[in-house]
């Protein structure tokens, strides 16, 4: 391979802004995933008062509560929506407040900046939008108990497939590769050669650990001719506390983790980390994937064996604990963190939009608001902890983990000394939204002024005790039953809705007088091996993250807006065999990457290209791009300076000096040399390289990551400090392991690459060196100077190419 296959392509291709285009069905379930998840909630809490169909008093003309609506316009007779054009849409210029008479929303807070911005994003994708009531939908959504709502894939009880045996299956060795290889008969598609083994070794390296494998490792892979070489591969991969910190980072992804609260002023959450590590444990632990959901739902109501486990059982409800807050009064508007929690549950472990059932019946798959309130119910009867605000600076409602008797009894009486005044404080918040008259509003407001800074003043000076960001179960009052929101408005209620679960998929209730929360019956009827959709999710994501697509493409939506399924057949098979494994997920990565599916090559075959270019059926495996993580942890690697110890907490500043607003939010970068899992991750404002190269969303589940391809990725490889320094750290280590630029050269192939350097190489990269260091001379006297400096560079041109910064 020879020099020109790496040498400045990434520069090419990144400084001609191309990108790659997602198949249409993807694109279109992820523009709809936006509208939902980003666009609808505003729309819904500052919108349709005034501009819906159900507004006592239409406000000019305009309604914007379906998409036709958008298109006509209000009085001016003017769409409000250009689709792919913000700049020629009147409703983007109103939420921006460029014109003071057209304002959005004219009363109340303005959208944030944030809010603003998706609202660009979704006009610039073409403003998708599946609300369209006015006309007959041919996804109209069939009642939760209908013939018609069980005949959807989905919702079908998983099966015991059939294993094909006939035609190019019948020679397959490989239950997987006996599936796909039926499927590529159908295709007439005719699968490429294996991968050779030093591409092998480097794809199961990244794609288990997020790290380079050494050369030595490569090495001895490529000499081992036994017939269970690549097994002993794999098993050493899991082996590795790198692979707990890889594929914790996918299941943090999901569940959209971050260390920040996400409210107006995004206050840290210094405890946070804890349930990080709990993930990148019990991913190494491989602890059985439902006993992992059950402990992040429920854990502190299950029994435990010692104080260490019932500690890691709290720890674990930071699944929950995370859901993000919103306002600067995020206590107030606590049915906007169970929305979240209701989505990131719905999405991440079930593989289904619930959270759009919040405001009406889902508008394509069977769930009825009914059933949304029916989980709201739950959530809203655990406690959840609260982060601080621009209002109320401290944190409160912590679980405490090491609780002795010296420091329950602090804890007790700090408690009572401030519940009455927490009490009080709540009061006159509620009494303050019933009044109208300015003068006594005033009058309470001062008093809320008066108690708010007691409260401050106690709580700066709170016992110091080690406490997990956790879940407990709610007060006496709040462990109940609730009533249906209409249009999602806590204001507006309905019908009280019995705690429970989906009706397509069983609909059962929590019993009568039901004292508890409902959490443990909500892990187990997650985690019943009978729902059919809880071990399908989740094979699903295991394989997507080896292939880089799901058998489901759409990996959170397994309902009808989603992309159906490649190898159903094939899906099922996998999700029994995860269940009747023990929900195993390192087996699950074992049956895996032990198929020729995931050992064969990435070459090219024209005619399949022409018959199925997307690879969907797997007669080739796709390259990938390193993800961001897998980028900055390869530079610290290979450079010599990446710090294998497990994070901890994050420098925040002590609670005492919290102070931050809207206006002046919580903003922080922290350097380490630790795995990027590690980093600090806030919500309102992503880490810059993550941001660069296209780190999850820490405000909403990330189902897959959008791989964009821009000159400004291109300019940090070019010019950023991080990377000069790791470029002269690498040269510094090369020349210190070999005597020569020829071995030097030879060994950077080695170690970056994952192959031997050719003649080809040495020579272009000698002739770059030489020529290097001529144009040194004038300023470098020390010939070991200019060496190690062209080294150096040549070091930027093999990290910048495509051949490392792509897996094959």
């Amino acid at each position: 391979m020879g020099p020109c296959r790496w040498i400045f392509g990434l520069m090419v291709g990144l400084l001609a802004g191309g990108a790659w285009a997602a198949p249409d069905g993807k694109a279109q379930a992820r523009g709809l995933e936006f509208f939902e998840s980003k666009i609808r909630p505003v729309l819904v809490g500052q919108c349709y008062k005034c501009h819906s169909a159900q507004s006592e008093k239409l406000k000019g003309d305009l309604l914007l509560d379906s998409r036709a609506g958008l298109l006509k316009g209000g009085a001016s007779k003017k769409p409000a929506i250009a689709p792919g054009e913000p700049e020629k849409s009147p409703l983007i210029a109103a939420v921006r407040g460029d014109d003071p008479d057209l304002t959005m929303p004219p009363k109340g807070d303005p959208l944030s900046k944030q809010q603003i911005a998706d609202f660009v994003a979704w006009v610039k994708m073409g403003a998708p939008d599946p609300r369209i009531e006015q006309v007959k939908s041919p996804y109209a959504t069939p009642a939760p108990e209908s013939a018609e709502a069980k005949a959807w894939w989905a919702f079908k009880p998983v099966v015991e497939s059939a294993i094909p045996s006939q035609g190019a299956a019948a020679k397959a060795d490989h239950p997987i590769d006996k599936f796909i290889a039926a499927k590529l008969d159908e295709k007439g598609l005719t699968p490429v050669g294996p991968a050779d083994k030093r591409a092998l070794i480097r794809r199961a390296t990244f794609d288990l650990t997020g790290l380079p494998p050494a050369p030595e490792e490569v090495e001895a892979f490529v000499n081992d001719n036994s017939a269970s070489a690549f097994e002993k591969v794999i098993d050493r991969l899991l082996a590795s506390t790198a692979y707990g910190e890889r594929w914790g980072r996918h299941w943090l992804d999901v569940v959209r983790y971050a260390d920040t609260a996400g409210e107006s002023a995004d206050y840290p959450i210094p405890q946070a980390y804890l349930y990080r590590n709990y993930v990148i444990n019990s991913l190494n632990q491989d602890k059985p994937y439902d006993r992992f959901i059950t402990e992040q739902v429920a854990g502190d109501l299950l029994p435990h064996k010692d104080e260490a486990e019932r500690q890691d059982h709290i720890v674990a409800t930071g699944f929950l604990a995370i859901s993000r807050r919103f306002s600067v009064a995020p206590e107030s508007v606590m049915h906007l963190t169970y929305d979240d929690t209701i989505d990131t549950l719905g999405k991440g472990i079930l593989g289904l939009s619930v959270a759009c059932a919040r405001c009406h019946d889902h508008k394509f798959d069977p769930i009825p608001s009914s059933d949304y309130y029916a989980l709201y119910g739950i959530l809203a009867s655990t406690k959840y902890p609260f982060p601080g605000s621009e209002n109320t600076r401290f944190q409160k409602d912590m679980v405490v983990l090491a609780m002795s008797p010296e420091i329950e009894a602090k804890y007790k009486a700090f408690n009572e000394k401030v519940a009455p005044l927490d009490k009080e404080f709540n009061r006159l918040r509620r009494e303050s939204r019933k009044v109208e008259d300015p003068a006594q509003q005033k009058k309470i407001k001062a008093e809320m002024e008066k108690v708010k800074t007691e409260l401050d003043k106690m709580r700066a000076q709170a016992p110091d005790y080690p406490s997990a960001y956790a879940v407990q179960e709610g007060d006496d009052e709040a462990r109940r039953d609730y009533a249906i929101m209409k249009r999602g408005e806590p204001g507006d209620l309905g019908p009280v809705v019995r705690r429970g679960f989906l009706s397509v998929l069983g609909g059962q209730k929590l019993p009568d007088g039901q004292k508890a929360s409902g959490r443990i019956e909500l892990a187990k009827w997650l985690t019943d091996a009978k729902n059919p959709l809880t071990a399908r999710v989740m094979v699903n994501r295991i394989w997507q993250n080896h292939f880089g697509r799901g058998i489901v493409a759409s990996a959170s939506d397994f309902g009808k807006r989603g992309v159906a399924p490649s190898h159903p057949e094939l899906l099922d098979y996998l999700a029994r065999k995860f269940v009747e494994g023990g929900w195993s997920i390192k087996a699950m990565h074992r049956l895996i990457m032990t198929s020729a599916a995931y050992q064969r090559s990435s070459n090219d075959d024209v005619k399949n290209a022409e018959k199925d270019p997307a690879n969907i059926y797997l007669w080739q495996f796709d390259r990938r791009r390193l993800d961001a993580e897998e980028i900055r942890d390869s530079f610290l690697a290979l450079s010599g300076e990446l710090d294998r110890a497990m994070g901890g907490p994050h420098p925040f500043p002590p609670m005492a000096k919290w102070s931050w607003t809207q206006h002046a939010p919580f903003a922080a970068v922290y350097d380490s040399k630790l795995r990027s899992i590690y980093m600090m991750q806030q919500r309102i404002k992503k880490h810059p390289f993550l941001a660069m190269f296209d780190g999850a969303d820490t405000n909403a589940s990330t189902a897959e990551r959008v791989e964009s391809t821009t000159p400004l990725q291109a300019l940090y490889m070019m010019n950023d400090k991080f990377v000069f320094d790791r470029s002269e750290k690498i040269a510094a280590r090369l020349m210190n392991e070999a005597p020569d630029s020829a071995t030097r050269i030879g060994r950077a192939i080695s170690l970056c690459l994952n192959r031997p350097a050719g003649a080809e190489d040495v020579g272009a990269a000698i002739q770059f060196m030489n020529a290097y260091q001529v144009k040194l001379k004038a300023t470098t006297v020390l010939v070991e100077a200019r060496e190690q400096a062209a080294l150096a560079a040549y070091m930027r041109v093999v990290l910048c190419g495509n051949e490392f910064f792509y897996v094959e």
